[in-house]
C-alpha cells in the first residue's frame, strides 16, 4: 500500500510540474495553437482592471474575489505598460501565419486585429479625449459602477465596498496627472464640459454623506443581501467616513483643478483644435465605423437619408389629417406638444413609464420567433437613470448582464424632462435598448460557446449599435408598431441618427460651433431641447461615435437585401438574423464575409 501511494504521489507530482511547465511556456511565451493565445491574452487584459473583472463576474465561480476591493489603475504609468502591452499582443498575433489557421481562428485573428491595429495607430492620439466630462468621466463613472456592478452577497464584498471607497483618493490623484498631462500637450476640453462637470461635482460633495448614492447603495444592497444588523450599522460608519475624508477630498482636488481651468478655456471647438485634430478625427470614424469613409461622404449620406426619413414623416401625418404645409420643423412640433402624447409629470408618471417599458419587451419576446430562432437565457430588467447623472445623462443606455447570470441586463431610461418622452417614441426606443436590440445581442454574444473569450467582450460600435437600429426597424415589420404615431416614433429615432451623421461630421470636420449644432438637430428631428443639448455636447466629447449607428444598420440592411434577392425562396429571415448575430460583435466587412458565406451555403442546401 506505502509503494501505492508513493507511486500516486509521484504520478501526481509529475502531472503538476508538466501542467505549471506548459503554463509558464502559455503565459511567458507564444502559445503554439492560436486559441490559446486568445485566452492568455484575454485573461492577461482583464487580470489589468479589476472593476472589468467585477463587470463581468467570471472568477467568483472559482472563489477568487479579491478584485473587487481594488480599483483600476489610471496612472500615467500604467497607460504607458497597457500601450506596450497592447503593442506587444499585436506583434505576437502577426506572427500566426493565416495559412496555419482554419477559418474560424483565422476569423477570430481578424477580429482581434481589427482592434489592434487601430490602438496602434492611434498611439500618437492616446491623449486625445477628456477623462472628466458629463457623460462618462471619472467623476459619475465611479458612483455609477458602485451602485450598478459592485455586487453584496455577503459581509466581506460589503468591505470590498468600503475598500474601493478608501481608494477614491489614489484614483482622483491619477486622473489629475493626466489631466495636467493633457493640458501640457494642449488638449483642454471644450468650455461647457468644464461648466457642466463642475456643477455635477459640486452637487456631489455638498449632498451629506448618508444622503449620498455611495452610501444609499451600499445600505440597500446590504439589506437585500439580508447581513445581520450589527455588520451593516459598523460597515456603513465605516462607509460615511470614507465619503466624508476620502471620497470628498478627492472630488475636491478635482474641482479645484476645473476652477482654475474655467478660466483657461472660453471656446466650445471640435477635435479639429487638438494638435493634428483632423487625423485624429479621421481614426477616431475608422475606428466606430469599421470602415474607411471621409468624413464628407459620411456627412453627405447623413444630409440625403435625413430629407428622405423627413419626407416619410410628413407623409404618415398627412395621412393623419395633419396640415403640413408649413414644413417638416413646424408639422412635427404641432405633433409633440399635443399633451395626449406625454405621462403626467410627477413620480407616478415616471413610475409607469417604467411599467410601459416593461411590458413593451414582455408583449416583443412572446413575438420573437417569427423572425429568430435563438432566444438568450439573461433577463432584462428596466431601470431609471441614478438622479445625480441623470441631467446630463443621454436620454438611455444599456448595461450588459453579468456573465455568472447574477445580474440581469439592464435598460436605463432618463426621466428627468418627461417632455423627453412621449409615449410615440418609447416602443423604438425598448426595442432599441431590450429585445431585440442591444440585451438580445449582447446576451447572445456572452452565451455563444465555442468561441474565444474575447469575442464575447469585444465591442463593434458600428455592429452593436447598427444592429439595434436595425432591430428598431424589425420590430417595425413584426407588427409591433401598429398605431401611425408609434411608426413616427421610429422613423424619427432613425432620423435623429441620419442628423448625427450631418452634426458629428460638422463639428469635428467642418468646424461647426456647439450653437449651430444644436439649431440643426432641433429643426431637423422634433427632440425636445433638454435632450438635443444634450447629444450634441456628448458628439464633442466623443467624437465619430455618433456616425457608427447609421453606418452600421445601412450595411445590415444592405447585406439583407442581397441574401433576399441571392438565396429567393430559400430566404428566411430568421437564418439571416442567426448569420448576423451567432459570431458575436465583428467590423463590418467580417460581417459581410459571414454572410457571403451563410448565403453560399444556403445555396448548396
Amino acid at each position: 500500500m506505502k509503494k501505492l501511494f508513493k507511486y500516486l504521489a509521484g504520478l501526481l507530482l509529475v502531472v503538476v510540474l508538466i501542467a505549471s511547465a506548459f503554463f509558464v511556456h502559455v503565459w511567458y511565451f507564444k502559445p503554439y495553437d492560436i486559441n490559446l493565445f486568445f485566452g492568455k491574452t484575454a485573461l492577461q487584459f482583464a487580470l489589468k482592471s479589476p472593476e472589468t473583472l467585477s463587470s463581468i463576474r467570471v472568477l467568483e465561480r472559482f472563489g477568487i474575489e479579491g478584485h473587487n476591493a481594488e480599483l483600476d489603475d489610471a496612472s500615467l504609468a500604467s497607460g504607458d505598460e497597457a500601450m506596450a502591452f497592447a503593442k506587444e499582443v499585436h506583434k505576437t498575433l502577426l506572427s500566426y501565419q493565416d495559412e496555419d489557421l482554419d477559418a474560424t481562428d483565422k476569423m477570430s485573428k481578424d477580429v482581434m486585429l481589427s482592434l489592434l491595429n487601430t490602438v496602434v495607430e492611434g498611439e500618437r492620439f492616446r491623449f486625445h479625449n477628456y477623462p472628466v466630462n458629463q457623460f462618462f468621466g471619472v467623476q459619475n463613472g465611479f458612483p455609477s459602477f458602485m451602485e450598478s456592478t459592485h455586487q453584496i452577497e455577503n459581509k466581506g464584498d460589503a468591505e470590498d465596498y468600503v475598500s474601493r471607497l478608501s481608494k477614491v483618493g489614489i484614483k482622483f490623484d491619477q486622473v489629475l496627472e493626466g489631466l495636467r498631462h493633457r493640458e501640457g500637450l494642449g488638449i483642454l476640453p471644450p468650455q461647457f464640459v468644464v461648466t457642466k462637470v463642475l456643477e455635477e461635482m459640486n452637487g456631489f460633495v455638498n449632498t451629506p454623506a448618508k444622503e449620498n448614492i455611495l452610501f444609499q447603495a451600499l445600505a440597500k444592497k446590504m439589506d437585500e443581501a439580508e447581513l445581520e444588523e450589527g455588520d451593516q450599522n459598523e460597515i456603513a460608519a465605516l462607509a460615511k467616513s470614507a465619503i466624508e475624508n476620502t471620497v470628498y477630498p478627492a472630488y475636491q482636488r478635482l474641482i479645484d483643478y476645473f476652477v482654475k481651468l474655467d478660466n483657461k478655456v472660453s471656446e466650445n471647438h471640435g477635435v479639429w483644435s487638438l494638435p493634428d485634430g483632423d487625423a485624429f478625427y479621421a481614426l477616431a470614424l475608422k475606428f466606430f465605423t469599421t470602415t474607411d469613409y471621409s468624413p464628407d461622404y459620411i456627412h453627405n449620406v447623413g444630409l440625403q437619408e435625413v430629407d428622405r426619413i423627413q419626407t416619410e414623416i410628413l407623409n404618415i401625418l398627412v395621412s393623419e389629417g395633419w396640415d403640413v404645409s408649413d414644413g417638416f420643423t413646424q408639422s412635427i412640433e404641432n405633433m409633440a406638444i399635443n399633451p395626449r402624447f406625454y405621462y403626467p409629470d410627477n413620480d407616478e408618471g415616471r413610475d409607469q413609464i417604467l411599467d410601459d417599458y416593461k411590458t413593451m419587451l414582455v408583449d416583443i419576446e412572446r413575438q420573437m420567433s417569427s423572425h429568430f430562432h435563438d432566444f438568450p437565457e439573461a433577463e432584462v430588467d428596466v431601470q431609471r437613470i441614478p438622479a445625480f447623472k441623470e441631467k446630463t445623462a443621454p436620454g438611455a443606455y444599456y448595461q450588459r448582464p453579468a456573465m455568472d447570470g447574477s445580474r440581469p441586463g439592464v435598460f436605463y431610461a432618463n426621466l428627468y424632462d418627461i417632455k423627453a418622452t412621449p409615449k410615440y417614441s418609447m416602443k423604438t426606443l425598448a426595442y432599441h435598448e431590450g429585445t431585440p436590440g442591444h440585451h438580445y445581442q449582447l446576451a447572445i454574444q456572452q452565451e455563444l460557446e465555442d468561441m474565444p473569450f474575447f469575442r464575447k467582450m469585444v465591442p463593434f460600435t458600428a455592429y452593436s449599435e447598427g444592429w439595434a437600429l436595425y432591430a428598431e426597424r424589425v420590430a417595425y415589420e413584426m407588427g409591433m408598431l401598429p398605431d401611425p404615431y408609434d411608426n413616427i416614433g421610429r422613423l424619427q429615432a432613425e432620423l435623429f441618427r441620419a442628423v448625427r451623421l450631418v452634426v458629428d461630421t460638422g463639428i469635428h470636420a467642418k468646424r461647426w460651433n456647439r450653437e449651430r449644432a444644436i439649431n440643426y438637430m432641433l429643426a431637423n428631428t422634433g427632440m425636445a431641447e433638454s435632450d438635443v443639448v444634450s447629444e450634441i455636447e456628448r458628439y464633442f466629447v466623443l467624437p465619430g461615435q455618433a456616425t457608427a449607428y447609421k453606418v452600421g444598420m445601412t450595411k445590415i440592411l444592405e447585406l439583407r437585401a442581397k441574401a433576399e434577392r441571392e438565396l429567393g425562396d430559400k430566404y428566411d429571415i430568421r437564418d439571416f438574423h442567426s448569420a448576423v448575430l451567432n459570431n458575436g460583435s465583428v467590423p463590418l466587412n467580417i460581417l459581410e464575409q459571414l454572410v457571403n458565406q451563410y448565403i453560399e451555403k444556403t445555396k448548396s442546401t
